[in-house]
């Protein structure tokens, strides 16, 4: 497929994980891809991998959790290939901690990258966006749709996220823009790999929101985010698209 030839890609969260997965994705179906993330060398590796298989990327440092920064990146993605056509807001982390020792700091770091980064972003795009009939499409989680235990603050950004995203289309339902998420269950990423989980913990509230199918390869989700890009999708908007292995079904 080539989906989005003479289109143009911003990627947050690049250089690992889903992030890298979609970039892959959108470089492999012709896009020009903006990958954005504060791993330089990742980035690095990232570039020399898709140029490799014949890909264009043009990579830049940012701290998402940064307006300026954020509308940065975007002012030079626009300049180096004239226009914007999606924006997919990857870049996430997540912490385990009781609530009652949950720290002001990481509660303020986990709500910056995951929720006011893809708001930043996304105030920078939407002109760009709206002038090219583009798409945002924003990484929730299957924690945006439900409680899980450990994750308070987790759970708050991506359920921030997902009436972001609800909110945003709504506004505008008018213009030529879609907005929409996907909603992961457990990935096959170095994040969920890496996870600190805090003493004491009830295995048995955990086990509740883990599924039963395993963790899905960040390739999956590359093709939910590109679907939801594409022409393809060209009558969804406001959607909030589950890829979570059935974690949600019941």
């Amino acid at each position: 497929m080539n989906r989005f030839e003479n289109k143009v890609t911003m990627v947050t969260g690049a250089s690992s994980g889903m992030g890298r997965a979609t970039c892959k994705r959108f470089a492999a179906e012709g896009a020009k891809v903006f990958a954005i993330d504060i791993d330089e060398s990742g980035l690095s590796q990232l570039t020399a991998e898709i140029e490799a298989d014949g890909g264009i990327i043009q990579t830049r440092t940012c701290n998402v959790a940064n307006k300026d920064e954020c509308s940065a990146a975007v002012a030079a993605a626009v300049e180096a290939f004239g226009k914007l056509d999606t924006l997919a807001n990857v870049a996430g982390i997540v912490r385990f901690n009781h609530s009652t020792e949950l720290s002001e700091q990481e509660w303020n770091l986990v709500l910056a990258i995951n929720l006011s980064g893809p708001m930043f972003l996304s105030q920078a795009a939407i002109p760009h966006l709206i002038e090219n009939t583009g798409s945002i499409v924003n990484v929730c989680s299957n924690a945006g749709l439900m409680g899980q235990a450990y994750t308070a603050a987790y759970c708050a950004s991506k359920g921030g996220l997902v009436q972001l995203t609800r909110s945003m289309a709504m506004e505008y339902m008018k213009q030529t823009i879609r907005i929409n998420a996907v909603c992961p269950g457990g990935t096959d990423t170095a994040m969920n790999k890496g996870i600190d989980f805090p003493e004491g913990v009830d295995w048995e509230l955990i086990d509740r929101y883990t599924g039963k199918r395993g963790m899905a390869p960040a390739e999956d989700l590359a093709s939910a985010i590109a679907y939801l890009a594409s022409d393809e999708a060209k009558t969804v908007h406001g959607s909030i698209f589950s890829v979570d292995n059935g974690i949600m079904a019941g």
